[in-house]
């Protein structure tokens, strides 16, 4: 079986990075930008840095901001009809995973229409040409959608998040500039981060991680460890680390899968709006304790990632449990709960069939049920 292993066409890392995509956009011709982000980062002009370069370049653009935090089928629908009264040729999505999954999505139906149900790209939809080519730039150090096949959309009239796994909807180019993170509140920067960390765990203990992908996880790991607390200080390190290392994490996990904490955290937002990060941090210890018997050595090279000291002296139960243990103490000092407050148990039926339904979780190393999964959900009670 051969391993596969899609990334952008081009990245740009580093501050200042934006100030290519005017270049990118003149080398390759484009015409007029669709330009995706949501509405507090146009009220607190945040994508005003990137319009302003476009404006100073003389480049066409229209904003689409029709965008929720949890991006629906109505957001992307409404987009598709923008996209197309807009005349723009390319879409440039600013912003976190919201703006960037609404952007995948457009993107993919304007250049697939026998797709414009928005519910049949759910999984791996036999889409037959790349989408419209997206410039992303990311707002926020988590999601790593700008280097990512993947896509989450919300159906709200079902109450449920349908992951799409695509790989026509890879941005050709991702600008990765720690200046566009700069003003992420606290309580985001830990989210994001710890969504991060998730998805490096994760893709480096799921059934297809392999060398090339456990490479990239262990040094996000290892970035994501040392850079988030300083992240959530604001620090210069801190914001340049995590935007570095949540990049880093997607390389490996768009081409490998994740598991079942991401399962669970797509069902707590999509039932109880839970921010995506903070469900994925509540879920990614729970879930390393139930899958430790299934990981082999990885937990040990998890927690020296994460500097745990001593780890070569120590059991596997020992290091299985240090590695747990230094997800919870980087979740507990950046602030987030352990607990989930609006679960409730007649849920937990609906909450356990949902995540089982879920895209991530046939890649998780551990073979689950709806009876475990509901389990795991009680645990945040």
């Amino acid at each position: 079986m051969a391993n596969r292993i899609m990334l952008n066409q081009t990245s740009y890392h580093g501050s200042g990075a934006i100030e290519e995509i005017a270049n990118e956009a003149k080398a390759h011709g484009f015409q007029k930008a669709f330009v995706c982000s949501d509405p507090d980062l146009i009220k607190f002009k945040v994508a005003s840095k990137v319009t302003d370069i476009l404006d100073r370049e003389h480049l066409a653009y229209q904003i689409y901001s029709d965008i929720k935090a949890n991006p629906t089928i109505q957001n992307v629908q409404h987009g598709v009809q923008a996209f197309k009264d807009s005349g723009a040729d390319y879409i440039i999505a600013i912003g976190g995973g919201s703006s960037m999954d609404t952007a995948k999505a457009i993107g993919i139906i304007i250049a697939n229409p026998e797709f414009e149900d928005v519910r049949s790209l759910e999984g791996v939809a036999p889409t037959k040409k790349p989408c419209v080519p997206i410039i992303a730039v990311p707002t926020t150090a988590g999601t790593a959608a700008e280097v990512t096949i993947n896509y989450v959309i919300t159906d709200v009239e079902k109450k449920r998040k349908f992951v799409c796994v695509d790989p026509h909807d890879m941005p050709i180019i991702a600008v990765v500039d720690p200046d566009m993170m700069a003003s992420m509140p606290k309580g985001l920067t830990a989210s994001t981060g710890m969504d991060a960390l998730t998805h490096a765990i994760e893709g480096y203990t799921t059934k297809a991680a392999w060398e090339m992908t456990d490479m990239f996880h262990l040094k996000a790991i290892e970035i994501i460890s040392r850079s988030l607390r300083g992240a959530v200080a604001n620090t210069k390190e801190g914001r340049e680390g995590m935007a570095l290392g949540q990049y880093v994490a997607g390389m490996g996990f768009s081409n490998v899968g994740l598991g079942i904490a991401h399962s669970m955290a797509h069902t707590l937002g999509a039932v109880y709006d839970t921010p995506h990060g903070v469900a994925c941090a509540m879920m990614l210890p729970i879930v390393m304790e139930y899958n430790a018997e299934c990981t082999g050595e990885k937990y040990r090279e998890i927690a020296r990632a994460m500097g745990v000291e001593d780890v070569d002296n120590m059991s596997q139960a020992e290091y299985r449990k240090a590695a747990v243990e230094a997800v919870k103490k980087l979740s507990a000092d950046v602030g987030i709960p352990a607990k989930l407050e609006a679960i409730r148990e007649e849920d937990l039926p609906f909450l356990a069939e949902s995540a089982f339904a879920d895209a991530c979780r046939p890649g998780n190393p551990k073979d689950t049920n709806v009876e475990d999964l509901k389990e795991l959900f009680r645990k945040l009670m």
